[in-house]
């Protein structure tokens, strides 16, 4: 395990000392804090450590230090409690000096879950904690930090919530606060707090920042009246305004993903008011205004209160996301299939804000486990997720631990929740969701060749799968009673998500002879050969039940599903040859049924595509992928989506909203088909980890002429493209340094080659088959 060195800090966590008993309903104000300090010589070098009991923004002599956005971010703040370090070097000057910070609750005390939702999870007080070191030219040092000669005042900042929004008062900005020679005599005392700095790590996970800005494409006017400006993609971030008029005036902002009978549809937003309000203090050279500590997901955005006309030029949208760096592209000759993708990848921009999180606009943006399981393949093709993924594994090991029983939760950080489905107490542990513990390690394993994290989360790993050993018993089957499943199958009612067509012991009995699988390849990558003996045969007893219980013989399932079949082939429940090509005819078979529309939801969905191939039924697979009709991915595209949606039907054909409580227009998990693009697709996959070795097997289809792909692999760039044309497959491959790729085209013998340039042509038939 990779243990950071622990800072021991001199630092107290000071708090602004209640006034006045914070309000029971709605988001609280956030407050600024200031303190000043001598650096008593020519200064060297300086540091700043600093951290949140909430978020904070923090200013050096009136400059803001860093480009953090919500630091330090959310984690599960009992257990790992992140803090940021900067070079401030060139802020600091020799004499009087001054810092300030604007503190709000953020995630530690803010609003957050269903129903309402539950404020003060982690503490009822919000603090600043910072330690800010200087070196001096002459080798000596001087340590300053947060501590009782701190003071605070109410700010501008009215009040701030992630679900709810900020409202901002112009009128009492303090100017200057953070420089040296403010007056803050009318300012009070702070309190000190008592905190258990062992909890704090360094931060291991890159930051949220603004990434992008985003113009109206159109201003328009509502049915009802009302100012509405389009930005042409749903996205996730906030508004920055430039506005001139007299003080007092307050200018409203509301948020939506979608319109209904041309207006805002605040519905699928739940409890979740997403509204930010600005009040202006009359400045005659006009004014800017960036909420500090909010986020919405949204596509429109309804003004109201703007002083005379409202220019497009006037509003930008900031997107927000985790700082992530590209590694993967993808494009074909379908142009639909390339909106598709970038559907995809606006997706998980969206909802990688510091956590993975389920969606970005409702009141839940939960790092919800089972929406990773089935992504973090597409995700760390697109992103460089590993130290992202890695940080939330922590996390989810940390609150795992915390279960006598051994079982990660559904979501984590954890919280406590009133979900709007009957879930039972406690908690329970749940198939394809709690395997998150297992699979997303072994993704980023065979993605990144990091064996780190399969020994780091090794005994995570190991506690889920005793977890359900003991659950299922000495029969190995489990699930009875309340799963998510197959959740969202499209023939589940508005009103009930999980009804799902394939019963929950099969998905869970699957799921268990899979995470049983991979912890037996991870105790082999780790060594462990006894441990991995018992695993292997844990796996093999487990997929023995499967087959009792649901194969009924020759590769048919008593459960006739295309996500029965789909985990069946997919996890290697079904090992002989000729049972498995039978099952792949089946699974064929119901798709065509089903008129090549989608009858799988989150678990099923990630693995059909891939069951369909694996058993020579690619055509089958690309007709699935291209369906226009709902439910498809390419319905989405065709109503307009910019982001993957939660339902397969979020928006009806008629062009209203679902009317489910569960309707979300940025949900990135149907859309880890992504995943079957880049490997099958375009035939860019790894064959062994980290691509050390790429296996290229390009599998054209669907009408596609020409697909190319591109990934920066550990190793350096690859990339796969190929064309047909005169009944020709032509292929180009870049190989990267000190890596092979195995090529396997259709009809011919696999050839091995090194690193460089290379290209092959084969007979190829573009008729379908």
């Amino acid at each position: 395990m990779i243990v950071a060195m622990h800072h021991h800090w001199t630092a107290r966590a000071v708090s602004p000392h209640p006034a006045a008993p914070a309000p029971a309903e709605g988001a609280r104000p956030a407050v600024l804090l200031r303190a000043e300090f001598t650096a008593r010589a020519p200064v060297r070098s300086a540091r700043l450590l600093v951290t949140a009991l909430g978020v904070y923004e923090l200013a050096l002599n009136g400059e803001v230090v860093g480009d953090h956005v919500l630091a330090p971010g959310w984690t599960s703040y009992r257990h790992r409690h992140r803090y940021q370090t900067f070079d401030v070097t060139g802020l600091v000057r020799e004499g009087r000096n001054a810092w300030g910070a604007h503190l709000a609750d953020g995630w530690y005390r803010g609003l957050l879950g269903f129903n309402g939702g539950t404020r003060d999870i982690y503490g009822d007080r919000t603090g600043l904690l910072a330690e800010l070191r200087v070196e001096y030219a002459d080798g000596s040092a001087d340590t300053v930090t947060t501590g009782d000669d701190w003071r605070w005042s109410p700010g501008p900042v009215l009040a701030a919530g992630l679900y709810e929004g900020e409202e901002y008062d112009a009128r009492r900005e303090r100017p200057r606060f953070s420089e040296p020679g403010f007056d803050d005599s009318a300012w009070r005392p702070v309190e000190l707090l008592e905190f258990d700095t062992a909890v704090l790590f360094p931060a291991d996970s890159p930051p949220v920042r603004r990434v992008e800005t985003v113009t109206p494409v159109a201003v328009t006017t509502s049915p009802t009246g009302r100012t509405i400006l389009d930005f042409g993609q749903n996205l996730v971030g906030r508004l920055r305004i430039r506005v001139r008029g007299e003080a007092g005036r307050t200018v409203t902002l509301r948020h939506a993903e979608v319109l209904e009978d041309g207006d805002l549809c605040t519905r699928p937003l739940r409890h979740a008011h997403a509204t930010d309000r600005y009040t202006l203090r009359g400045d005659p050279a006009g004014e800017e205004w960036e909420p500090r500590f909010t986020f919405h997901g949204f596509r429109y955005a309804d003004v109201d209160g703007w002083p005379g006309e409202l220019r497009p030029a006037d509003v930008t949208a900031v997107v927000l996301h985790s700082d992530l760096r590209r590694t993967g592209w993808f494009a074909c000759s379908d142009p639909s299939l390339n909106r598709l993708h970038e559907n995809v990848v606006r997706g998980m921009r969206g909802n990688f804000v510091d956590v993975p999180t389920d969606c970005p606009q409702r009141d839940e943006r939960l790092g919800w486990t089972g929406d990773v399981q089935v992504f973090a393949p597409t995700a760390a093709f697109l992103y460089d997720v590993q130290g992202f993924l890695r940080s939330w594994l922590r996390d989810l090991a940390a609150d795992q631990r915390a279960d006598e029983h051994g079982v990660p939760p559904v979501f984590s950080p954890d919280i406590p929740v009133i979900t709007p489905v009957p879930i039972p107490p406690g908690n329970p542990p749940m198939a394809g969701w709690c395997d998150a513990a297992v699979i997303v390690p072994w993704v980023l394993y065979e993605r990144y060749g990091d064996t780190g994290v399969l020994r780091e989360q090794y005994p995570s790993m190991r506690a889920w799968v005793d977890a359900v050993d003991r659950i299922a018993g000495p029969g190995h089957v489990w699930g009875e009673g309340f799963q998510f499943g197959d959740w969202l199958d499209p023939a589940a009612p508005a009103d009930d998500p999980g009804r799902s067509t394939t019963p929950s012991t099969l998905v869970a009995t699957a799921y268990f002879a899979h995470s049983a699988r991979l912890l037996a390849r991870t105790a082999e990558v780790l060594g462990d050969v006894e441990e991995a003996t018992r695993r292997h045969a844990l796996a093999d007893a487990v997929r023995a039940a499967f087959r009792d219980r649901f194969h009924t013989g020759g590769g048919r399932l008593r459960e006739e599903t295309q996500t029965a079949y789909a985990l069946a082939l997919c996890f290697g429940l079904l090992t002989d040859d000729a049972e498995r090509a039978e099952a792949g005819r089946r699974l064929a078979g119901l798709v065509a049924a089903g008129g090549h529309r989608i009858g799988t939801g989150f678990l099923g969905t990630p693995l059909v595509c891939d069951a369909l191939t694996g058993t020579g039924h690619v055509d089958t697979a690309y007709r699935l992928l291209t369906q226009r009709a709902c439910p498809s991915w390419l319905y989405q595209v065709d109503m307009g989506a910019t982001t993957v949606w939660e339902r397969w039907d979020s928006m009806l054909p008629d062009g209203r909203v679902n009317p489910g409580e569960m309707t979300s227009f940025n949900h990135y998990a149907l859309g880890a088909v992504a995943d079957w693009m880049h490997r099958t697709v375009a035939g860019l996959a790894p064959a062994e980890p980290g691509y050390r070795t790429l296996l290229v097997r390009p599998r054209p289809g669907g009408g596609l002429t020409w697909v190319r792909a591109e990934l920066d692999t550990p190793y350096g760039r690859a990339e796969t493209g190929w064309r047909t044309a005169d009944g020709l497959l032509l292929v180009a491959l870049l190989v990267p340094p000190g890596t092979t790729a195995r090529v396997e085209l259709p009809g011919e013998p696999a050839v091995e080659v090194g690193p460089g340039r290379h290209s092959f042509q084969v007979p190829f038939d573009t008729a379908p088959r």
